[in-house]
């Protein structure tokens, strides 16, 4: 199949429209969409099965890239941005990014993916069923090595995932930090552009020397497929913060747990199932 072939266009259009608005309403980066699209395409299309995987990752961080900036400016004009805060995440994630990729590298993922789906889960249901009990909102200043400690989860998780971060960075500032759920959807996004690029670079770097890449692609990067999902992603994901700051904190949270029980599920499965 041709990656110009009409029903591969339609998937990128739908799919990446579909990841953008995910990114601006939750501040997740619409990795968790753009992943299994790319390893389901590029297996069509002929990547060889030593590059597919991580080939998808890279590629899905580079599009996050430009998602999560866009969905980051309009968190900005509403106010869900708060960068002295975010400097000390960005901080965390830049590390954490370098050892995610790095990570990935090495090892096979899949029991690191069933343990991750596994926690998923457990935070999506702390967050559905003790969402009432909620501890209050923080008032006081976040001690930075808190900040720089989920900045580092969040990034860690973006590079070796390819899914951009916010499924643990926003989770933990709800739960661990205590920040409203705009904020912390808000800070995420920010936090995923920093994370992102640098767990972009370093999948460039980790793949060079690959004498089977396919045209266009930088290391495990593939520009040519980032020229044609990331103007959907991006277009969307102000549409997507738009959404978010229409919809209440409680639904807010809600949509992100069951989403984390899709995500958890889907890893498990595909565990099971090898």
């Amino acid at each position: 199949m041709d990656i110009f072939s009409l029903p591969i266009l339609l998937l990128f259009a739908f799919l990446g429209s579909l990841a953008g608005f995910l990114a601006g309403l939750l501040g997740i980066g619409g990795g968790i969409v753009l992943v299994p699209l790319f390893l389901w395409v590029f297996a069509h299309i002929g990547f060889s099965p030593e590059v597919l995987v991580h080939s998808a990752f890279g590629t899905s961080l580079g599009i996050i890239i430009l998602t999560t900036f866009s969905s980051t400016l309009g968190h900005r004009k509403r106010g869900n941005v708060d960068w002295h805060q975010v400097m000390f995440l960005a901080l965390g994630g830049i590390v954490g990014s370098l050892l995610g990729a790095w990570l990935a590298s090495l090892l096979s993922g899949d029991w690191l993916k069933g343990l991750f789906g596994m926690m998923q889960i457990l935070v999506a249901a702390k967050l559905l069923i003790f969402q009432p009990h909620l501890p209050p909102e923080r008032l006081e200043p976040v001690p930075r090595g808190q900040l720089l400690l989920v900045g580092l989860a969040g990034g860690c998780f973006s590079a070796f995932f390819g899914v951009g971060g916010g499924v643990i960075a926003v989770p933990l500032m709800v739960i661990a930090l205590r920040f409203p759920m705009h904020l912390a959807v808000g800070n995420s996004s920010a936090l995923i552009v920093v994370s992102s690029f640098f767990g972009a670079i370093a999948y460039i770097m980790l793949g060079q020397g690959h004498a089977d890449m396919p045209a266009f692609s930088l290391g495990y990067v593939n520009f040519m497929v980032i020229a044609m999902v990331a103007p959907f992603t991006m277009g969307m994901a102000r549409l997507g913060v738009r959404a978010a700051s229409r919809i209440s904190h409680d639904k807010l949270v809600k949509a992100f747990a069951v989403l984390l029980i899709f995500v958890g599920l889907r890893m498990i499965t595909q565990l099971l199932m090898r």
